[in-house]
């Protein structure tokens, strides 16, 4: 099914090309188009390729120019992708066959293969359309060129999908804290590793799960069973990358595409696509908020995302933005809870720096996002890092994520021991701010507790901290680990 819903962002039509049907003995033939784009253009333009029967392969190689521009003016960029003749309308998935946005300048497609980030399969008679997506165009516009190859002949043995399993037997601990990283890249998008050499790094990062998010397509979803291990569960995902911000989702079923084509002002095809990831059982993540990228800042609606992934990659100013607002939207009574992660794309970008400890029933799919959904999470900065962190009172107790039920008067006790963090400093946090700190010693363990009433603090976190920045980043008063909050009092105090 198509999925068709509104027009989504603007487009626009390119002039098209159709290809006759081949001569006898012919093995190939190309068409190329050019044209200018002005800096008034719309999102997308479309590219109609007429194909007749009989292709075993299509090529597309595109290039543009990139004229000077003034300091401070953005320069020419454009994406790339392809529908098939099933059709481009927004949401239509069956008609997708792959996107690389500006990360290559060549694909190719056919019944046995695909270029990464491009989807396999028949090169069907009718109408496929390239679709360009000028990312930034410069004063001059953007000259263009797109050159269309089609081979002839019969399709090779077909690509069979193989996902990832299901479990990692080796590290299934039934109900216990799971380590992982949920916003990941390979080369099936703008990433510099290979599905297998991010296994193995994350493997050695000493994770637990990970999420495969490549940009706006599935592709990666499709092969990851060729490089799973028993060690590590791979979970599906996609980084839906528009133009006016970045949400993963993840935990969607193998094969399972996000269409991206709108912005935030379309707040109904938001909403329409993220309630499809809600109903294949995913969750939706407002990614790095204030990422200083044309495009990277988050500007949907904070109350439909489920997740919000405050610290992303070594930390920075934009990690510190970020964990202020979703503390002030907390301090305002709207709880999204937070997560961490690396956005490795390259060798150099280390994979679980950071990454997000949940507590879940079990290494599965469905039980690690209810415990994501549920806020059963810290934040750690590498494997060397460990935080306990509950509160008691009244005969009670609570962990991250939960309630403590008690009366105004109660007195509770919070607690935090961490170790693996020489050099930081450990601070409870209510809605009034930091309430408590303690610096850790050399040992680099360290036992925090500090005694609050429901009637002063609706809520506790921890932040552990390093004021000298550390070995990853320059940025002083670093985060270390972090959690989400505990609840004290009555429910409406929530």
């Amino acid at each position: 099914m198509s999925g068709v819903v509104a027009a989504g962002a603007a487009m626009g039509m390119l002039p098209g090309v159709a290809f006759a049907a081949p001569a006898p003995g012919t093995a190939q033939q190309t068409k190329t188009v050019t044209g200018t784009l002005k800096p008034d253009v719309p999102d997308w333009y479309y590219l109609p390729v007429d194909v007749p029967r009989g292709v075993k392969q299509i090529d597309v190689v595109y290039s543009y120019d990139r004229p000077t521009v003034p300091a401070g003016v953005r320069g020419n960029a454009c994406d790339i992708g392809m529908f098939g003749p099933e059709g481009h309308d927004l949401g239509n998935t069956r008609g997708f066959r792959g996107w690389s946005g500006g990360f290559r300048d060549r694909f190719s497609i056919s019944a046995a293969e695909a270029t990464p980030g491009y989807v396999a399969g028949p090169i069907k008679q009718g109408r496929w359309h390239v679709i360009l997506g000028p990312y930034t165009v410069a004063p001059q516009g953007m000259n263009y060129r797109v050159d269309i190859t089609l081979t002839f002949g019969a399709d090779d043995k077909p690509f069979k999908p193989n996902p990832a399993p299901e479990t990692a037997p080796a590290s299934q601990r039934g109900k216990s804290w799971y380590r992982g990283d949920c916003h990941l890249h390979t080369v099936h998008s703008d990433g510099k590793r290979t599905p297998e050499q991010l296994v193995a790094d994350s493997r050695a990062a000493g994770l637990d799960f990970i999420v495969s998010t490549d940009h706006n397509t599935k592709s990666s979803q499709l092969i990851w069973g060729d490089y799973a291990t028993d060690d590590l569960l791979i979970l599906n995902g996609e980084e839906v990358t528009t133009r006016s911000g970045h949400w993963p989702a993840i935990g969607l079923p193998a094969g399972t595409w996000i269409d991206w084509r709108y912005r935030a002002s379309d707040a109904a095809d938001f909403r329409h696509f993220t309630d499809q990831v809600h109903r294949a059982g995913g969750l939706v993540t407002a990614a790095h908020p204030f990422a200083n990228c044309f495009g990277c800042t988050y500007e949907f609606a904070y109350e439909i995302a489920d997740l919000v992934e405050v610290w992303n990659g070594p930390w920075t100013q934009d990690d510190e933005a970020s964990v202020t607002h979703w503390d002030g939207l907390l301090r305002g009574g709207r709880w999204i809870p937070a997560i961490g992660d690396s956005d490795a794309h390259n060798p150099d970008q280390i994979v679980a720096l950071p990454h997000t400890v949940v507590k879940a029933d079990s290494l599965r799919r469905a039980d690690l996002l209810a415990g994501l959904k549920a806020g059963r999470t810290w934040l750690a900065e590498s494997k060397d890092v460990n935080l306990e962190f509950g509160v008691s009172g009244g005969g009670r107790s609570a962990g991250i994520g939960e309630r403590l039920t008690a009366g105004t008067g109660t007195a509770v006790t919070v607690s935090a021991t961490v170790t693996g963090a020489p050099g930081t400093t450990v601070t409870f946090l209510d809605q009034l701010g930091p309430e408590h700190v303690e610096t850790v010693p050399d040992s680099g363990k360290a036992t925090v507790t500090w005694t609050t009433y429901p009637r002063y603090s609706r809520w506790v976190r921890v932040e552990v901290r390093r004021p000298s920045g550390g070995p990853n980043t320059t940025t002083p008063n670093a985060m270390v680990a972090m959690s989400n909050p505990i609840f004290l009092g009555a429910a409406d105090g929530k």
